[in-house]
């Protein structure tokens, strides 16, 4: 009588102990933290063709990305460091070589070459009136290297694009919070473009 409650401990015992079942986490993300507001200022270096106001939370430094041989005058990039983004703003001055119509078709070619990887690439033109500026601002949906990429120009002498990158893997659903974010920052861009 006084073994059967130690063999009914020990069954228990013997009968719990099974390995552990394993179950994947679900993947996760890094929290973005953007800041809280968005403020401006103005982006106004001697001797540029242009001048826009860009964000208080962003460097501009001359772009060194490119390679060496097709690097360009007044190219720069716009770096968001608390995103790890960056967009790459090049400049090309509208002339009998470089005529408008083949720097649209450079610039088109260049934002659809990402529809390997987008779910879609979407075009929208803009016009802003007053200032002599219109262009066209793509979107590509999808992990794609860059969610959005635009021109600005004023079909005569200048003609500027931007391609916004982050230091990271695409993964549209991870970039989410920054790419919405910064996406209001570039609007502000193309609506504070003067050119000289």
């Amino acid at each position: 009588m006084r073994l059967l409650p130690i063999v009914i401990v020990a069954l228990l015992f013997a009968g719990s102990c099974k390995p552990p079942v394993y179950a994947p986490k679900p993947t996760g993300y890094f929290m973005i933290d953007t800041p809280e507001r968005h403020e401006y200022r103005l982006f106004d270096s001697p001797g540029f063709p242009y001048t826009f106001e860009y964000p208080v939370y962003a460097q501009v430094v001359e772009d060194t990305l490119s390679h060496k041989a097709e690097r360009q005058p007044y190219w720069i990039n716009v770096y968001f460091p608390s995103l790890g983004g960056v967009i790459n703003i090049t400049y090309k001055e509208i002339t009998n070589e470089q005529p408008f119509m083949t720097l649209v078709q450079q610039s088109d070619y260049l934002s659809f070459s990402h529809h390997e990887k987008a779910d879609d690439i979407r075009s929208s033109v803009y016009r802003i009136s007053g200032r002599n500026v219109s262009g066209i601002v793509y979107t590509a949906l999808g992990n794609a290297a860059t969610r959005y990429q635009f021109t600005a120009t004023d079909s005569v002498k200048h003609f500027l694009r931007g391609a916004l990158y982050f230091n990271v893997t695409p993964n549209v659903d991870s970039l989410k919070p920054a790419t919405d974010f910064v996406e209001q920052d570039i609007r502000h861009v193309l609506e504070t473009i003067k050119w000289r």
